[in-house]
C-alpha cells in the first residue's frame, strides 16, 4: 500500500508546478532555485494523541513519517525505521526523558555519535537508498554537507560504505571541539571524506549551497552519473524524523504522570541552524500540545533579536563559543518558517532572502511578526553557560553539555520572567563528554589546562557518568583525514574527489 501519493513538496522560492514527491525531494536535498522543500499542503494527524502515547519509538516514528513520506510504502518505512533505531542506540526508548529538579531533559544523545543528529542521520541513508530504487536512479548520490560539529560525524557514520553513495564533509577547523574533530577525522568508510576549512560554519554552509546549485559542476558530474544531495537539515529527510522525538517526549511525560493527556508543555531548544526547533513547530502544527517553543542561542544571538524585533540581521560579530554547534549567523531552516509567516508567498520570501543576502538584514512586517507568537527567545553568554552546567550538577546531580546549558539558562530565565507553570522540557543535544573542557571548567570553576582525552579523564573523576565506549575508543583510532583548505578551494576540491 502507498499512502495516497497526494503529498507534494515545493520550493520555498518557486511555484507548485515544480513540486516533487517526498522521495524525490529527499534525493534532491536543496531545490534548484536555492529554496528549501516544504509540503504543499501540511498533513493532518488523524490518530488521536492518546493512541500515540505508549507506542514504541519505532511504531511512533511510523505513525509520524507516513504522514510526510506518503510515496513510501508501509513496508519500506518499517524497514528503514527498523534499520535506523536498533542496537546502535544504548536505550530502547531511543530518546529518554530524565527529570532533574523542576525541569525535564529530553536526552537525544544515545546514538552512535552521542549527539541529536543521530536520530535523523541513522534513518536518512535508508530513506535515500530506498528513494533511489523507487525513482529508478542507478547513479551515485554524493552527500555534500557543512557541519558545525555534530552533523559531520553523524552523517558519515550513517552513510559510511552505503552502496552508491559518497559523502564529503566540510567543518570550520577552529570551530569544533577537540572530540568532535577526532570523531570526524577518524571516521572509517571507503566513501567518506572530511576537510577542515579556514573559515567559520557560515562560510562552509554558504559555499556548500553554492556548489549544490552550480549548474556547471552539476553538468560535469552528470556525465559520470553523479548527483548531489545533502545531509544537513535543509534536506526534508533530515528534518521530518526530528518531529518524532517531540511526540516521544510528550508520551513519556504522560506515562510517568508528569502531565495529563492534553496538558501543554514548553520546549527549550538549543538552536543553531533552526532545524531542531522547526521540527518542534511542525509537531505543534500536527496537534501536539506545545505552549511555547523557546529558541535558545549563545552569543551568536541573531535569532534572539529576530524573534524580539522581526529583524533578521547578520551584520554583527561572529563569536567562537564553547557551544560550537550553535556558532551560526545564518540559520538555513528559518527560511521554512519565514515562508509560512509570509503567507507561503514564494515571491515575498525570495525578496526577503535576497535583501538579507545582499544587504545583510531584512525585517518582517508587523503583521508577519505577529505570527511568531508561539516562539520566545533567549541568549546566553559564556559565564551563564558555565553557571548552568555547574548549577545543574550541584542541584540535580545531572551533567549537561554546553549546548544543553544554553537551553537550560534560557529555560530558567523564561520561568523566572513568566512564572509559567507549564512543564518545561529541555532538549539535551549532546553527551557532556563531547565537550569535556567546558564541562570541567564549569565544575572546577577555573579554566582547565587539560584538553581532549585528559579533560575527559578529569571530568570522569568528578561525575558519576561513565565515559561512553564511542568516546573512549577514539583515543586509539587512526586519523584518516588531516587536510585543511581555504574556502576558495572547496569547489575544486569536491570536483577533484569526485572525478579522480
Amino acid at each position: 500500500m502507498v499512502y495516497g501519493m497526494t503529498l507534494q513538496y515545493r520550493s520555498t522560492r518557486g511555484n507548485e508546478s515544480n513540486s516533487l514527491t517526498a522521495s524525490q525531494a529527499i534525493l534532491q536535498g536543496l531545490a534548484p532555485d536555492g529554496g528549501l522543500y516544504v509540503p504543499v499542503i501540511f498533513p493532518k494527524l488523524t490518530t488521536p494523541l492518546k493512541d500515540l502515547v505508549g507506542l514504541s519509538y519505532q511504531d511512533l516514528a511510523l505513525q509520524i513519517l507516513k504522514l510526510f513520506l506518503d510515496d513510501y510504502t508501509e513496508a519500506e518505512l518499517k524497514a528503514c525505521i527498523t534499520a535506523a533505531y536498533g542496537d546502535q542506540f544504548d536505550t530502547n526508548l531511543i530518546t529518554p526523558v530524565h527529570q532533574a529538579g523542576n525541569v525535564n531533559y529530553l536526552e537525544l544523545y544515545h546514538g552512535p555519535t552521542l549527539a541529536f543528529k543521530d536520530i535523523a542521520l541513522q534513518l536518512l541513508p535508508h530513506l535515500m537508498t530506498t528513494a533511489m530504487t523507487k525513482n529508478n536512479y542507478d547513479g551515485q548520490i554524493t552527500i555534500l554537507t557543512a557541519t558545525s560539529g555534530d552533523t559531520g560525524k553523524a552523517a558519515m557514520a550513517g552513510f559510511a560504505d552505503v552502496p552508491n553513495t559518497r559523502i564529503i564533509i566540510f567543518y570550520p577547523k577552529d570551530g569544533v571541539s577537540a572530540i568532535q574533530k577526532q570523531q570526524m577525522v577518524t571516521q572509517t568508510g571507503d566513501n567518506v571524506n572530511v576537510l577542515g576549512i579556514d573559515g567559520n560554519f557560515d562560510d562552509a554552509q554558504r559555499n556548500v549551497k553554492a556548489i549544490l546549485n552550480d549548474s556547471a559542476i552539476q553538468a560535469q558530474l552528470a556525465t559520470q552519473n553523479i548527483q548531489f544531495s545533502s545531509a544537513n537539515s535543509i534536506n526534508i529527510g533530515r528534518l521530518i524524523p526530528q518531529i518524532v522525538y517531540y511526540f516521544a517526549a510528550y508520551g513519556q511525560l504522560v506515562q510517568n504522570k508528569t502531565i495529563a493527556l492534553n496538558d501543554e508543555v514548553v520546549f527549550s531548544v538549543p538552536t543553531g541552524n533552526f532545524g531542531d526547533i522547526l521540527a518542534g513547530w511542525y509537531a505543534k502544527k500536527l496537534g501536539l500540545p506545545i505552549k511555547r517553543l523557546l529558541c535558545a542561542s549563545n552569543e551568536n544571538n541573531i535569532l534572539t533579536d529576530f524573534f524580539h524585533t522581526g529583524q533578521y540581521n547578520k551584520k554583527r560579530a561572529f563569536h567562537v563559543t564553547s557551544s560550537p554547534s550553535m556558532d551560526i549567523l545564518v540559520s538555513s531552516n528559518l527560511e521554512r518558517l519565514l515562508f509560512e509567516v509570509l503567507d507561503e508567498d514564494p515571491t515575498a520570501l525570495s525578496a526577503f532572502m535576497q535583501e538579507f543576502e545582499t544587504a545583510g538584514s531584512a525585517t518582517l512586517s508587523t503583521t508577519a511578526k505577529t505570527k511568531l507568537a508561539d516562539f520566545v527567545a533567549y541568549d546566553t553568554d559564556q559565564a551563564q553557560t558555565l553557571a548552568a552546567i555547574r548549577q545543574t550538577q550541584t542541584q540535580a546531580n545531572y551533567t549537561i553539555d554546553p549546548h544543553t546549558a544554553v537551553a537550560t539558562h534560557g529555560a530558567m530565565a523564561y520561568l523566572k520572567d513568566t512564572k509559567d507553570t507549564a512543564p518545561m522540557v529541555i532538549l539535551s543535544t549532546a553527551n557532556p563528554y563531547k565537550f569535556p573542557e567546558t564541562v570541567l571548567w564549569a565544575l572546577t570553576a577555573h579554566k582547565p589546562l587539560e584538553s581532549g582525552f585528559e579533560a575527559i579523564q578529569a571530568v570522569s573523576n568528578v561525575i558519576s557518568l561513565p565515559v561512553p565506549k564511542n568516546i573512549s575508543h577514539l583515543k586509539r583510532a587512526k586519523v584518516r583525514f588531516d587536510q585543511t583548505i581555504s574556502v576558495a578551494q572547496m569547489a575544486p576540491t569536491v570536483l577533484n574527489i569526485l572525478t579522480h
